[in-house]
């Protein structure tokens, strides 16, 4: 019988199975940002312990940074000294950090990938939840906390407990207007917010493979948010495309031999898995976010669920309604919106700005809608710039950005004022997670933010579409 992708990675960087079950992985990357790390390098520095393997570490600056004005030191008094810290561990342990500075900078999983620091068949560890990103790349990659992050600096190991491995096909053909963002929300909505516990979330079928990068990275970024720690998707022909000459990818003979092997690394055709799920692409509409977790959803068309006949979760629906103002049974779509905030390591790449900007163009932002643009990465501001992406974005009324997390988690400037309601491309709608404990988040994907902005309420994006 043939083995899961999961299961040959696992098994290539397994040091040791430990008494508790546990297993012992080498991790073969880890990457660090500003707020999970100053805790774990204090602790190296008080034993007089040396980062294991510098060489297999990279350094951002993304959750706190500023994205409109980025003059040091900071007015945020704890944002600046979390930037120092960094700067400061990077050069007392040797590890390379893409700093505020620096034209690498961005957030931890959109740049990871643009260098090719993010390969196939690789361990990925990062202090930040949204790490299952890179198992677009056929990576097993997930997120860790702060004294796991000490772990893995002072060993290049962690401890972790095995996966089982549910695999996720998606067949058949998207219909126009429904994007990575629809599919990946979908997937929440019909197995649960915890429906992914103790599972690897592996993303196939005909619909996945012919996904671009950008789209394989919105899908596995959220996989967290359905309870799964790691996602990922084989590599294929498109995944090499994507990594080949980029500045950390090997290069010339040797990418064509690594090319080889991470073909091999995929799950085999007579893999065992532990569940199968298959969802039909042609049942597939836009999606958004009505409640308080990634999981409560409906489609553009669709009215908010009432708590009437909701079974078990009568309550949890009734909380979400009324933390969210809303009524069960209206239609979500015509819902005021106040923001409109395109960004995240989600859907903040170049291909989520065009075809946001091909929704905007020639149109304005509603009067009383604040919308603003914040780049995944400065390459990716670039791009966009050489593009005339900006012009079009200011030309409709959005503020254009630096890059960084910005809106998605509201640790910097980038907040929700009072019971603002925001339209955003991020990953997650928690109470308060968008910097005011009563700010209220609707998910969907950037064209359908886009097309809030313009109607400044939620309105089919395919309405727009010309």
């Amino acid at each position: 019988m043939g083995h899961t992708l999961l299961e040959k990675v696992w098994d290539l960087h397994t040091v040791r199975t430990l008494p508790s079950g546990q297993t012992q992985l080498f991790i073969g990357l880890h990457l660090v940002h500003e707020v999970t790390s100053p805790q774990a390098f204090d602790v190296l520095r008080a034993r007089g312990w040396r980062v294991a393997r510098p060489d297999r570490t990279f350094a951002t600056v993304d959750h706190i940074v500023p994205t409109r004005e980025r003059t040091r030191p900071f007015l945020d008094v704890l944002a600046e000294d979390m930037i120092a810290a960094l700067e400061r561990n990077c050069r007392d342990f040797g590890v390379r950090l893409a700093g505020l500075d620096d034209d690498r900078q961005g957030i931890v999983h959109i740049i990871g990938p643009e260098l090719g620091l993010t390969q196939p068949a690789m361990t990925i560890a990062c202090g930040d939840s949204h790490t299952s990103t890179h198992g677009a790349f056929g990576a097993v990659a997930f997120g860790i906390g702060t004294s796991q992050v000490r772990d893995v600096l002072a060993s290049q190991c962690l401890a972790l407990e095995p996966m089982k491995v549910r695999r996720i096909r998606v067949t058949g053909t998207l219909s126009r207007g429904v994007y990575a963002k629809d599919v990946i929300l979908t997937i929440i909505h019909r197995l649960g917010v915890g429906g992914g516990v103790g599972y690897a979330y592996e993303y196939a079928g005909d619909v996945i493979a012919r996904m671009s990068m950008d789209e394989r990275m919105t899908i596995c970024n959220m996989s967290i948010e359905g309870g799964a720690r790691v996602g990922y998707v084989n590599p294929d022909e498109t995944t090499f495309e994507y990594i080949k000459e980029r500045p950390f990818a090997p290069g010339g003979e040797a990418f064509e031999r690594a090319k080889a092997w991470w073909r091999s690394m995929a799950s085999d055709p007579d893999a065992r898995y532990d569940d199968d799920v298959e969802i039909r692409a042609e049942e597939l509409t836009p999606v958004v976010t009505w409640g308080v977790n990634p999981g409560q959803s409906v489609p553009v068309t669709g009215r908010v669920p009432a708590p009437n006949g909701a079974g078990g979760d009568a309550q949890a629906i009734a909380d979400a309604l009324g933390y969210m103002g809303l009524r069960g049974g209206e239609p979500i779509a015509g819902t005021r919106v106040d923001v409109a905030f395109l960004g995240s390591c989600t859907n903040s790449r170049l291909s989520d700005l065009r075809e946001a900007a091909r929704i905007v163009s020639g149109r304005r932002v509603a009067p009383h809608v604040k919308a603003l643009v914040v780049p995944g990465s400065a390459s990716v501001k670039r791009a966009a710039e050489r593009e005339g992406l900006d012009e079009i974005f200011r030309a409709a009324g959005f503020e254009w950005r630096s890059a960084g997390c910005s809106m998605c988690l509201g640790m910097n400037p980038d907040k929700l004022q009072g019971s603002q309601v925001c339209a955003s491309s991020s990953n997650r709608n928690f109470k308060g997670r968008q910097g005011s404990p009563t700010g209220r988040t609707l998910l969907m994907s950037p064209a359908m933010v886009a097309a809030a902005a313009i109607a400044g309420e939620v309105t089919d994006v395919r309405a727009l579409f010309t």
